[in-house]
């Protein structure tokens, strides 16, 4: 007997079926889109900024091995009975080199260097007891360091494992004093304890070195921070950094947000940053998307408005606005002719940002209403007109403070009554221009002169930069200046910069 299954059965369970994988095509095309998110900013160190970078980190390897801590030495060799103590690093003569480890990080290489050291001696030899310093060399001193990069949870840059390793071929000692030439077979022995000792601190001395202070350091860099009472801006990484044989590129979110609405956040639909040069220390490559999210977030919190009345309101502009068109209407309502004027200013969309070879322009769309303004009584709106503007934008970066200024290039009004009334504000044109020019802009440039921090380290700057412009991105060369040493940057790390 052979059995069928109901068709209102299969019917049922279709619509299961196909659910299932729907739902798991939309959490990978999901995982994809965060995996693959553009960056707004993006920052590439190059092998010559690595190379000024080397003689900071070999000064501050050298700190880190003359603190080196050595232990006492006892013990018994024949009938000497000896002990050393206070070791001490006195020289250390390093040849290194820094560079690139591709899909690694960095790799710090010591090469044929020596360090000199200097320890007490205390000696019992039958009954002759000796005390005196004893000059020591270790030579052969070769350290081979790789620091792996990563990207961690928060989205700061972090050194994520060490490998090291240390030998020394060879050291020498010298000793001195009365019974020095009677005893001088002791120095292989101790020597070589001492040289045993010595490779074994210099890794963990350079782990701790890394892992700890620099790592303390890197937190120093801005990852999400405030620009400003209105917004913020996220610097942080949205992938691990990428390393090649000449460069390390950093890739940031680069998105500016509202402080008193911050998960509302502009999408990032710009062209990506492509940083193809290697000639500077480091560049910085900056997308449409970063300026737009940062007139996103200023337009959000509400500051693109301006009331122009009283003595914000020039007499010449007034008189204007009571001779021309806005006159004849006050002459309907003799009430209202002596009254004070004012113009309330609201940009009604957010301001789009476009950057070419050309250079980089800010169109701004506003909504001007003309107000009468009679003592004792409510305001009266005389007129709704449309204001649109393009401004050009000049950016510049100063230490690692980067600033825009903006300069109004084109403007237009237009009546959102009546083509009739459009006709009627074109002798209004050039004098709110010029209004605009003494008022408004100065307080754009005003918000924006103080700049906003790019991510790098408290005592790292830009220097002698060069801004190009390209077809969605503006692309900064410039040099670095380290105006702190690495040992004072991480002692710092508590004081950061604003």
């Amino acid at each position: 007997m052979r059995c069928y299954g109901s068709p209102l059965k299969d019917e049922m369970f279709l619509p299961r079926m196909t659910i299932l994988p729907s739902s798991l095509l939309f959490l990978l095309v999901s995982s994809i889109m965060a995996a693959n998110e553009p960056a707004g900013c993006k920052i590439r160190i190059t092998d010559k900024g690595l190379n000024m970078l080397k003689f900071e980190t070999q000064r501050f390897v050298e700190e880190e091995l003359s603190n080196i801590s050595m232990p006492e030495m006892k013990g018994t060799e024949g009938r000497f009975q000896y002990t050393i103590t206070n070791v001490k690093i006195t020289k250390l003569n390093l040849t290194a080199e820094l560079q690139f480890i591709p899909d690694v990080g960095l790799l710090f290489d010591v090469q044929n260097s020596s360090i000199s050291l200097s320890f007490h001696r205390q000696i019992l030899y039958w009954f002759f007891y000796d005390t005196g310093n004893i000059n020591a060399a270790a030579e052969g001193v070769n350290i081979n360091t790789a620091v792996s990069l990563i990207r961690d949870d928060e989205g700061r840059l972090k050194i994520n494992n060490i490998t090291c390793d240390a030998k020394i071929s060879k050291m020498r000692a010298k000793f001195s004093g009365t019974l020095g030439k009677v005893y001088d077979f002791l120095a292989t022995f101790l020597t070589t304890g001492m040289r045993f000792l010595l490779n074994k601190q210099i890794c963990p001395a350079l782990n701790n070195a890394a892992l700890v202070h620099v790592n303390s350091m890197l937190e120093t860099i801005p990852v999400r921070t405030e620009v400003d009472q209105y917004i913020g801006i996220d610097y942080s990484l949205v992938d691990d950094p990428i390393v090649t044989s000449r460069s390390l590129d950093m890739n940031f979110r680069g998105m500016f947000f509202d402080l008193s609405d911050p998960n509302s956040t502009l999408v990032n639909y710009a062209v990506d940053p492509v940083i193809r040069e290697y000639d500077r220390m480091v560049y910085l490559a900056l997308s449409e998307y970063f300026f737009d999210s940062g007139l996103y977030s200023y337009y959000r919190a509400g500051i693109f408005q301006m009331h122009v009345v009283n003595e914000k309101m020039p007499k010449d502009l007034e008189m204007l606005l009571k001779t021309t068109y806005f006159g004849s209407i006050l002459i309907l309502n003799p009430a209202l002719v002596d009254a004070p004027m004012s113009l309330q200013i609201a940009v009604n969309a957010p301001p789009k940002t476009s950057i070419k070879t050309s250079g980089a322009t800010v169109v701004m769309t506003a909504i001007v209403k003309v107000m009468v303004l009679p003592p004792g009584l409510p305001p009266v709106q005389l007129s709704s007109m449309t204001m649109e503007t393009k401004f050009h934008a000049k950016v510049s970066i100063k230490g690692k403070r980067l600033s825009i200024r903006a300069d109004l290039r084109r403007f237009k009004i237009f009546s959102n009554q009546s083509a009739l009334e459009s006709l009627a504000l074109i002798p209004l044109q050039a004098p709110l221009k010029t209004m605009l020019q003494m008022s408004v802009v100065p307080l754009i440039n005003n918000w924006t002169k103080r700049g906003v921090r790019i991510p790098l380290a408290d005592g790292v700057d830009f220097i002698e930069e060069v801004v190009e412009y390209h077809n969605g991105f503006i692309l900064i060369g410039a040099n670095l200046h380290f105006s702190k040493g690495l040992r004072e940057m991480i002692t710092g790390s508590n004081q950061t910069e604003p």
